[in-house]
C-alpha cells in the first residue's frame, strides 16, 4: 500500500474542510488527523509551523508539507 497524504486539523477548522472538499473532488485519499484529539499530532503541527498550531498542515509521501493552502496550490500539488 502507498503512503497517504496526512491532514492534520481540527473539526472546527473551516480552512481544514476546505482542504477535505479539494480531496474529495479530486477523489485523493488522506488520513485525517484531528489534533485536538492527539497530543503527539499536535506537538508534530507545532514543531513543524514554528510553535504555531497552524491547520491544515498537509504532510505528502515525498516529504512535502503545505500550512492553510489556497485551493489553488493544493489542487496544483495533488495533481501532481
Amino acid at each position: 500500500m502507498t503512503e497517504q497524504v496526512k491532514i492534520y486539523g481540527t473539526k472546527w477548522c473551516p480552512d481544514c474542510n476546505r482542504a477535505k472538499q479539494v480531496f474529495a473532488r479530486l477523489g485523493v485519499p488522506y488520513e485525517w488527523v484531528d489534533i485536538e484529539q492527539n497530543p503527539a499530532a499536535a506537538a508534530y503541527v507545532q514543531k513543524v509551523n514554528g510553535g504555531m498550531r497552524s491547520v491544515p498542515t498537509i504532510v505528502f509521501p515525498d516529504g512535502a508539507v503545505l500550512v492553510e493552502p489556497a485551493n489553488a496550490v493544493l489542487e496544483k500539488k495533488l495533481k501532481g
